[in-house]
């Protein structure tokens, strides 16, 4: 498996760990998923809206790829989140449309890289406002394992909650070797 065919793997993880986690949430009360549950992020809703925050900053910085791929045109209509903390939907329902949406982009995106794409280097600035320049191969491994782990406190948070989300392994996903 080349550099890019592993990118689109993590892009359909990350759209079927989503599917997995939404499903789950949604059978909550509401009270029960915007429960404060002393997690970094507060709720699963809280947790939820960061990794959708992290996604929206991360994939409009890889929006300026000296390539300016189509596929992440849509997100120029969406402000750049203030901070990781943003609080971008206040009821799941809404996040869970929003972020269908976006991982649909994300696989979309993956599907359109080239090796040759993922030699440049991004410049960008953190949230701070620190210039950065890295390779965005390696800024796309951080995107990707930022989701997983976020995606892990978030299961922690619903196995608290008495909700299951069933089998995460990556393993699942990846095509069986002739």
């Amino acid at each position: 498996m080349n550099r890019t065919e592993h990118l689109c793997l993590m892009a359909r993880y990350n759209q079927w760990m989503n599917a997995k986690l939404y499903s789950a949430a949604l059978t909550l009360p509401d009270e029960q998923v915007n429960l404060d549950r002393r997690a970094f992020f507060g709720s699963i809703l809280g947790t939820l809206n960061h990794l959708q925050a992290g996604d929206l900053i991360w994939l409009k910085r890889f929006a300026e790829h000296p390539a300016r791929h189509p596929t992440l045109l849509p997100l120029d209509g969406l402000a750049r989140p203030q901070n990781l903390k943003s609080l971008l939907f206040a009821d799941l329902r809404g996040l869970w449309q929003q972020r269908q949406w976006l991982d649909q982009i994300i696989l979309d995106w993956t599907a359109s890289l080239s090796e040759a794409d993922l030699e440049h280097n991004l410049h960008y600035a953190n949230m701070q406002g620190t210039a950065g320049v890295r390779n965005i191969y390696s800024l796309l491994l951080h995107f990707f394992n930022h989701q997983t782990h976020h995606r892990g406190q978030a299961s922690t948070l619903l196995t608290q909650a008495g909700v299951d989300i069933g089998d995460t392994d990556l393993l699942l996903l990846i095509p069986s070797e002739p």
